[in-house]
């Protein structure tokens, strides 16, 4: 089994986001967006970013469990897609170089479409614009895939392992 994990919002959030409410969460990730500022701890202070609640321990019970993590992130530039790929493995994150990231002028669907995941796993973008910017509505070739698939998404920030339940 092939499960599709989205990054940043998802399994992965900003430092200053530890301690306060997803309502909070949302609310710093909206703010900084609008102000394109890196500040420590900040949304753009991609180095500090932390594991959402026990995201690493579901992702790991997944593993264990025989599926293969693969993680789309939302960077698009080198330095920041490698800075990423450090965060998920420095926190131990299961397959974390199973790291994938859209290329010029493809969208996250052209890369959701090539990995042909079972599960799709990601946050309902809250802070960027809500469900008309989830990806899952997007796959247009999900019925030709062959195979079913299972969406699963989180309330952005949200702790992924209190939300999801296991594979089938």
């Amino acid at each position: 089994m092939k499960i599709l994990v989205f990054t940043e919002g998802t399994v992965l959030m900003h430092a200053l986001a530890k301690g306060v409410s997803r309502e909070e969460r949302v609310r710093q990730s909206q703010d900084i967006i609008t102000r394109f500022k890196v500040t420590s701890g900040s949304v753009r202070d991609f180095k500090n970013y932390i594991p959402v609640g026990n995201a690493v321990e579901k992702l790991n019970s997944w593993k264990q469990q025989g599926a293969e993590i693969i993680y789309l992130t939302s960077r698009k530039i080198k330095s920041e897609i490698e800075t990423i790929k450090k965060i998920l493995s420095k926190n131990n994150f299961p397959d974390f170089k199973n790291l994938y990231f859209r290329k010029q002028g493809e969208k996250y669907k052209n890369v959701a479409e090539k990995l042909l995941p079972d599960v799709f796993v990601e946050d309902d973008c809250e802070s960027i614009g809500g469900e008309k910017e989830m990806v899952f509505n997007y796959l247009e070739a999900k019925e030709e895939w062959g195979k079913e698939v299972n969406e699963e998404y989180v309330e952005r920030f949200k702790d992924l392992a209190k939300d999801l339940h296991e594979p089938s």
